[in-house]
């Protein structure tokens, strides 16, 4: 597994909502960020890690919610950024979800739009077929990461990080 497989996995695993079985899983997902051979994403994914450490757990859950639940600029769900109408974001749910049929997965139990499962998706399928879902998410991901960064939270460091994967600086990392 290269470096940007490994990042998706470990940003996925990051976005994900910090419940209890989420904190028992911390500890091994952060000893994988060590193998992460880019120096930069490595370091920025292990002082996320620390934050979340140094962070009360209850504060760290609300601040979850606030963000990603709570709020129409920084929710996990692709689809929902800039679009008119239902008629315009059930189209863009087609396309997040044929990102998984075209590649052999599906989503049962999750919206294809959720930015964890785009992530995962793009941590098992072909480098170029993972450079297409990347291009195709990058522009709202850009839009969360602006938002997170014009609230001066500590996830716009996350998705600097899946943005450099996005972009492309994981070749220097394999």
């Amino acid at each position: 597994m290269d470096d940007a497989q490994k990042i998706a996995l470990i940003a996925s695993f990051l976005l994900r909502y910090p419940d209890e079985s989420w904190y028992n899983e911390l500890g091994e997902w952060k000893a994988d960020t060590r193998s992460v051979e880019h120096p930069q994403l490595r370091q920025g994914l292990l002082e996320f890690f620390d934050y979340i450490e140094e962070t009360d757990r209850k504060a760290f859950e609300d601040q979850y919610v606030r963000i990603f639940d709570f709020s129409r600029n920084t929710t996990m769900y692709l689809s929902t950024y800039e679009l008119q109408g239902t008629g315009e974001q059930a189209e863009e749910l087609v396309k997040y979800k044929a990102f998984f049929l075209e590649n052999g997965y599906d989503l049962p139990k999750e919206m294809p739009d959720y930015i964890p499962a785009i992530l995962e998706l793009c941590a098992v399928i072909e480098p170029e077929k993972a450079r297409e879902v990347y291009d195709y998410c990058k522009p709202k991901l850009e839009y969360i990461r602006d938002r997170l960064i014009e609230a001066k939270l500590t996830y716009a460091f996350l998705f600097d990080i899946i943005l450099s994967v996005a972009n492309g600086l994981e070749d220097g990392a394999r």
